[in-house]
């Protein structure tokens, strides 16, 4: 079995926490849209931003721990729009928490685990541009 195809939909759509052998194979979903569209052509670094999505700045992200500058870019802006997305959004195991707590989340963790220039941009779309995640609507 390939990453590509190893995180059981259950887990996905569990209603509980997840165990941590649960959470381990879960974290492999970078891994697996890594193995996904490494083999299309992009201008960008599309393979590496899916698979860096879930890093961190101080470290503490996975798949590989990676800090500060190695991380790209693009990949530090998937991380502010991911968390957004994932916080405003129903999951089986929670309620949406909503945009507020979501811009909340990412301006108190601004310089430390997420890129303080995409925090300032993702922050002055909602407030300055009033845009809406369009489940949000």
């Amino acid at each position: 079995m390939t990453s590509a195809n190893s995180v059981p939909v259950e887990y996905l759509n569990k209603s509980k926490k997840l165990s941590e052998p649960e959470m381990q194979l879960v974290r492999t979903h970078a891994q697996a849209g890594f193995e996904i569209v490494s083999p299309i052509e992009f201008p960008w670094p599309i393979a590496d931003m899916v698979h860096q999505h879930h890093e961190r700045l101080d470290g503490s992200g996975y798949p590989e721990g990676l800090q500060g500058d190695q991380i790209i870019v693009g990949a530090r802006i998937l991380a502010v729009a991911d968390v957004v997305e994932a916080m405003s959004s129903h999951r089986p195991y929670r309620s949406a928490l909503g945009i507020e707590a979501a811009l909340e989340e990412i301006q108190q963790n601004r310089g430390r685990l997420y890129d303080a220039d995409v925090v300032d941009a993702c922050v002055a779309i909602f407030a300055d541009q009033d845009y809406e995640l369009p489940s949000a609507q």
